[in-house]
């Protein structure tokens, strides 16, 4: 039977005898694990953060009318011309209302589905900002605020002001921030607008807002739904878009299908709409759990290189060891629980300087217009990657340990005695 305390004992006494070379093989796991523990979190805090400049203020499905010339020309009706090939020059788009008919119900319809998480209307008309007797071109979407702020991430791009204040002022607009800098233009000033029907229309800014795209930043402005159906001088039920959320994205596809079918709408989904994102983040992704896989393996071939040469300087105690009557597999255990002993400490310090890394690199200051509501570079804690790199500095002085122990298994002590 196996004398663990007695093992350990022997293992212990090797660790500390050759301490230096003991802490060489414990920081070799250290600092790899650590690097990937850097690595990762950071890679992918980055990554998530690019993922999040889109999917945040995408909708998973857009719902709308397109503009669209009839798919069925006069002459295609007509059965005399059936067989010929016709061609037909200078189609103009079909007579057709921006607004979604009956959209009020077809929200409700929508948010009785499981898988909806929400559906937000939306208002949008092309306008005139009015500085003087200067116009700038523009766009202004009426939105209900503080849902936009809870589906969509709203707030996260509101530089100044609040999407509540934007609720609950009448009359109130949150201007695009490139507008106000060519406007000169602040918080409680107010701002006349005109639509492409006419009139002028005074609004009281109660914030600004930054995309992080400076064309859209020029042109772009909210206010909530009424203020536009006001503006426009429509009635309540005047809605031109609905911006859906799901709660897994991957249905995104099939049901604007339905949604197309069902209401004979045009209903475009996230991966449609952004298929070059897509195929960028999915690169993004390979490349660095390729990296950090690489990273861990060459950190393992360290790893069994360091406690390789430890074995190989004991000859001399493995005879001893197997003289005084201990077994093969008693050596093994000695050797391969120096091993898990490096790895056990080596893991946990590599654990504890990954997260001082990533805990100093998150508070970094990082400015960019994008995100402007991010202040430092953006870290991924996930507990998994923890748990990765334990299991991995354990995994690998294990196998680091096993195939040098293995052989030391082996070795006849009277051979290394008459070498002596």
């Amino acid at each position: 039977m196996t004398n663990w305390s007695v093992i350990l004992g022997i293992a212990k006494t090797h660790l500390l005898t050759k301490i230096k070379q003991t802490s060489i093989a414990a920081l070799g796991v250290t600092f790899g694990i650590g690097s990937y523990i850097t690595l990762v979190c950071f890679m992918t805090g980055l990554n998530a953060m690019l993922d999040n400049l889109i999917l945040n203020q995408t909708p998973h499905i857009h719902v709308y009318n397109e503009i669209e010339p009839s798919k069925n020309q006069p002459i295609s009706l007509y059965n005399d011309v059936a067989e010929s090939f016709n061609v037909v020059h200078s189609i103009k788009p079909k007579r057709s209302q921006k607004k979604i008919h009956n959209a009020l119900p077809i929200i409700s319809y929508l948010e009785e589905n499981k898988d909806v998480r929400g559906a937000l209307p939306q208002v949008k008309t092309q306008i005139f900002y009015i500085a003087g007797s200067i116009e700038l071109g523009g766009n202004l979407t009426g939105i209900n605020p503080v849902s936009e702020a809870r589906l969509f991430n709203m707030s996260d791009y509101i530089v100044e002001g609040s999407a509540e204040a934007l609720e609950h002022t009448d009359n109130s607009i949150l201007l695009g921030i490139g507008i106000a800098k060519k406007m000169s233009l602040k918080v409680g000033d107010r701002v006349q607008v005109s639509p492409i029907n006419g009139g002028i229309f005074p609004l009281k800014i109660v914030g600004f807002y930054q995309s992080g795209i400076a064309d859209l930043d020029a042109i772009q402005s909210f206010t909530n739904i009424k203020t536009v159906q006001r503006i426009l001088g429509e009635a309540n039920n005047y809605i031109t878009d609905i911006n859906i959320k799901l709660y897994d994205i991957e249905r995104a596809v099939p049901l604007a299908k339905k949604i197309e079918q069902q209401f004979k709408l045009t209903a475009i989904d996230i991966k449609t709409a952004n298929a070059q994102f897509e195929t960028g983040t999915t690169i993004r992704n390979l490349i660095t759990y390729a990296v950090s896989i690489t990273l861990l393996i060459v950190a393992g071939f360290g790893i069994y290189n360091i406690l390789n040469m430890l074995i190989y300087e004991k000859m001399n105690d493995i005879a001893i060891l197997k003289a005084t009557g201990f077994s093969g597999k008693d050596v093994q255990l000695i050797f391969m629980s120096q091993a898990m002993i490096i790895g056990f400490v080596g893991g946990v310090l590599g654990l504890l300087i990954g997260l001082g890394l990533t805990s100093l690199i998150s508070t970094i200051p990082f400015q960019t217009e994008a995100l402007p509501t991010v202040e430092t570079y953006p870290i991924n804690l996930n507990p998994m990657f923890f748990v990765i790199g334990f299991l991995f500095a354990i995994i690998s002085t294990f196998l680091a340990g096993y195939l040098p122990s293995k052989k030391a298994k082996k070795i006849d002590p009277v051979k290394i005695i008459r070498g002596q």
